[in-house]
């Protein structure tokens, strides 16, 4: 193809385009523990409205990056959408964390199967019917919420960058290990991609020996946070994040509209 047949005319792929000065944040302390139970719960963000305009705001900075990482324009539009389809909410998540966005989320009211069963019994009455829609200005409740367990996958994440207090050059490394991922299908500039993946990973490395030579661990330790994205799904950070406000969103529909407008 023909960003294969270009070569590497680019010695970094991510120099071009960090900016600001490194942002320290506190570390975080050890998630707590619970009943194993307790991770089937419904949840839900307590002020959807700040939530979702953050992590909208994340998003189009995140594509605004992508988008002048000079390696990814010389790559096929296909090529282009079928990666940042795959990886935006990886993306997206270290765009949290690296704008330190806190989530602060309450328990579903509406009661449990169980609850149910036991209420209806007392009352001789049969199931109740669930709980109708709240108002749009009250946090999202129904079958599409995310689990306690799930939403701690992504505190627990989030807690781990923090308590790295990852630097704006380690964060962009790291956003272009996830962005370049040549084990996608599809891919048809799979060496390209290969290579772009392999010289992120390899700057990320340089810069932690520069910066934090005594520390030998941290090239693996930042390494294990982005072993931690792929158990988070994407459509738990879809329905987090967007469904509250727009509904039941098409997530390749709005990241092609985005990815083709100029951010």
């Amino acid at each position: 193809c023909r960003c294969c047949a270009e070569g590497r005319r680019h010695s970094s792929i991510l120099y071009s385009i960090l900016r600001s000065e490194e942002r320290a944040v506190p570390p975080a302390g050890p998630a707590p523990r619970g009943c194993p139970c307790g991770s089937r719960r419904r949840v839900a963000l307590r002020s959807p409205q700040v939530a979702c305009k953050a992590a909208s705001a994340v998003l189009v900075k995140t594509l605004r990056f992508v988008q002048n990482v000079p390696c990814f324009q010389e790559l096929p539009l296909e090529e282009q959408l079928l990666l940042v389809r795959s990886c935006w909410a990886p993306l997206l998540l270290l765009g949290l964390a690296q704008d330190r966005v806190h989530l602060e989320t309450v328990e579903s009211a509406e009661p449990s199967m169980l609850q149910r069963i036991l209420t209806a019994r007392q009352q001789g009455e049969q199931l109740p019917p669930r709980a109708p829609a709240p108002a749009p200005d009250r946090p999202h409740h129904g079958p599409h919420l995310p689990s306690a367990g799930e939403i701690q996958a992504i505190k627990g994440f989030l807690a781990k960058c923090w308590s790295l207090d990852i630097s704006t050059k380690e964060y962009a490394y790291l956003k272009g290990t996830v962005l370049f991922n040549p084990d996608l299908p599809g891919l048809q500039c799979t060496q390209y991609i290969e290579g772009l993946q392999r010289e992120a990973q390899q700057a990320l490395n340089e810069h932690v020996r520069l910066i934090h030579g005594g520390d030998e661990a941290r090239f693996a330790k930042l390494n294990v946070v982005l072993s931690l994205l792929t158990s988070i799904n994407a459509n738990v950070v879809a329905e987090l994040f967007f469904r509250p406000i727009i509904g039941a969103v098409n997530m390749d529909d709005m990241l092609l509209e985005m990815l083709c407008a100029k951010l």
